[in-house]
C-alpha cells in the first residue's frame, strides 16, 4: 500500500519466507528469494500474456522460469521460488497491464523488509554460539573425567560411557558453526551489534581447534579402552594429566560464558593449560607399551588444540610442550 499497490500479494510472501530462513543464510538467501520471485513473475507474466493460461502453458512457464534461474547459476531457493512464482502468475494472478512490474516490486519490497527486520530486531550474534561452545567444553570435561576414573580403576565401563558421550558431540559442533555463521551475518547488517565483531572473531577462530579437540578426545577414549582391556600398565602421573585436562576444560567452559572483563579470560585459561603442558614430558611413557604411548601422544595433541581454543597460535601452543626429540621443529618455551 505504501508504494501504491492495492493488493501487494507477493510482498508478505517474500518477507515471511525471508524471516523463516536459518541463521547464517538470511542475507544471501533473501537475495536469492527476491531474485527467484522476480524471475518467476517476469517470465510468467511475459509468457502467459502471449500464449494464455492452461495446463501446458503452466508447464512451459515453470520450465522456462526454472531454466532461467539455473542458467544464472543460482542456489535451490532461487530456482524453487522462480518456479513457484511462475505458477502463481499463470494460475491465481493472470497478467494484465503493468501487473508484472508491480509484482516484482512487491517481491523486492517484501524481501527488503525481511532483511530490515533482521537488522533492527536481531538475536544476539554471540550469545547462542558461546552457549553451545560452553556446552561442548563442559561435555569434553565430563568425558575426560570419566576417562581418568576408568584409567585409575582399570575399569572399561566409565571409558565406554566417555566414548559414547564424545561421539555424540559432533551435532553440537555443527550447530555451533551454524550459530557462528548467523552471528557473523547479524554483526554485518545490524548496527546494534557491530561492536561484537571482535568477540565473534575470537569465538570463530576457536571453532576448528575445538572440533579437532573433540576428535582427539574420541581417539584418546578408544585407545584408553584398548589399554584397559589389554591390562596394559600406565604411569599414574599420566592419568593425573588426564584429570588436569578435565579441570582445564572446565576453565575453558567458564571462559566461553564470561562477559568481557570477567574471569576466567583467555589469558587465565592459557595459564592453566600451560601448567598441564609443562608436565607432559616423555619420561611419562618411558618403557611403556603401545597404547600408553598413543594415549600420551593424544593428550599432547589435545593440549595443543585446547591452547588454540584459549587464543594461542598453533606454533605457540606446540612450543609449550616439553620436547620429545633432540631437535624439535618448534623451539620449546623456556
Amino acid at each position: 500500500m505504501v508504494i501504491g499497490h492495492p493488493t501487494p500479494f507477493f510482498a508478505p510472501i517474500a518477507a515471511v519466507v525471508s524471516l523463516g530462513l536459518s541463521l547464517g543464510a538470511r542475507l544471501r538467501r533473501s537475495v536469492e528469494l527476491v531474485a527467484g520471485v522476480t524471475i518467476g513473475i517476469g517470465v510468467g507474466d511475459l509468457i502467459v500474456s502471449v500464449i494464455g493460461s492452461g495446463t501446458w502453458q503452466i508447464t512451459l512457464v515453470v520450465m522456462l522460469a526454472m531454466s532461467a534461474a539455473v542458467l544464472l547459476n543460482s542456489g535451490p531457493i532461487f530456482s524453487m521460488q522462480a518456479g513457484n512464482s511462475a505458477v502463481l502468475v499463470a494460475t491465481l494472478l493472470p497478467p494484465g497491464g503493468t501487473a508484472g512490474i508491480d509484482r516484482m516490486v512487491d517481491a523486492l519490497t517484501g524481501g527488503l523488509v525481511g532483511i530490515a527486520v533482521v537488522a533492527l530486531i536481531p538475536t544476539h550474534p554471540v550469545g547462542r554460539a558461546r552457549k553451545y561452545a560452553a556446552n561442548i567444553l563442559g561435555t569434553a570435561s565430563e568425558v575426560m573425567q570419566l576417562l581418568a576414573d576408568g584409567l585409575v580403576a582399570n575399569d572399561d565401563k566409565p571409558i565406554e560411557q566417555a566414548l559414547k558421550k564424545a561421539r555424540a558431540t559432533q551435532a553440537s559442533i555443527d550447530t555451533l558453526r551454524t550459530h557462528l555463521a548467523g552471528g557473523r551475518e547479524i554483526s554485518r547488517i545490524s548496527p546494534l551489534y557491530w561492536n561484537t565483531r571482535g568477540r565473534l572473531e575470537r569465538l570463530t577462530a576457536a571453532a576448528d581447534p575445538l572440533d579437532n579437540a573433540l576428535r582427539n578426545i574420541r581417539v584418546l577414549a578408544r585407545r584408553s579402552l584398548t589399554l584397559v582391556r589389554d591390562d596394559e600398565i600406565l604411569n599414574p602421573r599420566l592419568v593425573d594429566q588426564v584429570e588436569k585436562l578435565a579441570h582445564a576444560l572446565e576453565t575453558l567452559r567458564q571462559m566461553a560464558l564470561a562477559d568481557p572483563g570477567q574471569q576466567p579470560d583467555q589469558a587465565e585459561a592459557a595459564r592453566v593449560l600451560r601448567s598441564v603442558a609443562s608436565g607432559l614430558k616423555p619420561e611419562l611413557v618411558e618403557n611403556a607399551g603401545l597404547s600408553a604411548t598413543v594415549v600420551f601422544a593424544q593428550i599432547r595433541s589435545l593440549t595443543v588444540d585446547l591452547l588454540q581454543v584459549a587464543g594461542l597460535k598453533r606454533i605457540s601452543a606446540i612450543a609449550t610442550l616439553p620436547p620429545t626429540v633432540e631437535k624439535p621443529a618448534y623451539r620449546p618455551e623456556l
